[in-house]
């Protein structure tokens, strides 16, 4: 089947099945033009909890689809690549997370939407990178907190909020691939560019942002700029909605340190997704992302948290 072909049978079958496709930016181009919403995890999360569809496709990774599907019990969500899986959420598993948040009692435990729903199970609120400041600052100040999973994001957050946290030692591959000595040697050919990073990022590759910020934070950012040039440090396939966004500016993927990879930093999971699987998903409405009713009730809590506090 030609692309055509494929992206006029995903849309016959998502009229048919009263289906809905959410996105990633991370997702290839092809995903995004077909999706009905591309966003940010926050993004996603929001537009999972309004919509009136019957079947979920979320072109994502798995805890994304997860998290569809805690807010969404009674409806059928699937993902086109079960193993579509996150280096981040594997980080932290939910047996040592357990142990780990005893040794704390009395703490306040967060955590960023990358992570199981074990693990948001666990946590008394959820944030996702677009609204973590504000989660961070809802936490009265007696109150001491436990960041999870992501150190990174954690740091950048001390440093913006002025809590202390006990920090989970989990990170996002993706954006611990970037090279310091690489983007600052961009940065001299391009010295007009603007510097713009995800808050995953390490510390090192933060200080050299003028602008950190989620996803979404990114694309609003690169849009109402005077500028005209971007140096991007995340995942690659938000370039394709900032060209769709803002076609006129140019957008460079920051380097890797691998000398021998790609010069920008892909996500592996994100693009083990493809048209392909998403048209064989909606046809056989599989594989399916299930979630015992236990878990599903109490992670259900932390994120209703975090969505009323962003409404």
């Amino acid at each position: 089947m030609t692309i055509k072909e494929i992206t006029k049978r995903i849309n016959d079958l998502k009229a048919e099945k009263n289906a809905v496709i959410l996105a990633h930016y991370y997702q290839e181009e092809a995903i995004q033009n077909i999706a009905d919403f591309v966003g940010d995890s926050y993004g996603l999360s929001v537009e999972a909890s309004r919509t009136k569809a019957d079947l979920i496709v979320f072109a994502g990774v798995h805890f994304m689809a997860e998290t569809a599907k805690i807010i969404n019990p009674s409806k059928k969500v699937v993902i086109p690549d079960s193993n579509a899986s996150c280096s981040l959420a594997e980080s932290c598993p939910p047996i040592k997370f357990r142990n780990f948040i005893k040794d704390f009692p009395d703490h306040t435990v967060v955590t960023y939407i990358n992570c199981s729903a074990e693990i948001k199970a666990m946590s008394d609120i959820v944030c996702t990178s677009s609204n973590a400041v504000k989660v961070i600052e809802s936490i009265p100040l007696d109150k001491p907190i436990i960041f999870a999973p992501d150190k990174n994001l954690g740091k950048y957050l001390q440093k913006i909020t002025g809590r202390k946290f006990v920090l989970w030692d989990g990170a996002c591959i993706v954006h611990e691939a970037f090279s310091f000595d690489k983007i600052v040697e961009l940065k001299l050919k391009h010295p007009q560019a603007v510097i713009v990073a995800h808050p995953e990022s390490e510390e090192h590759i933060l200080s050299l942002a003028n602008f950190i910020g989620s996803t979404s934070g990114m694309i609003e950012y690169v849009k109402n700029s005077t500028k005209q040039t971007f140096i991007v440090a995340t995942e690659a396939g938000i370039l394709h909605r900032m060209k769709i966004e803002v076609p006129n500016k140019t957008f460079i993927p920051a380097p890797t340190v691998e000398a021998n990879s790609c010069s920008c930093s892909e996500c592996g999971f994100m693009r083990l997704n493809t048209l392909v699987k998403i048209l064989n998903c909606l046809e056989t409405e599989s594989p399916e992302v299930n979630i015992s009713p236990e878990i599903l009730s109490k992670a259900m809590i932390p994120i209703e948290k975090m969505l009323n506090l962003s409404a």
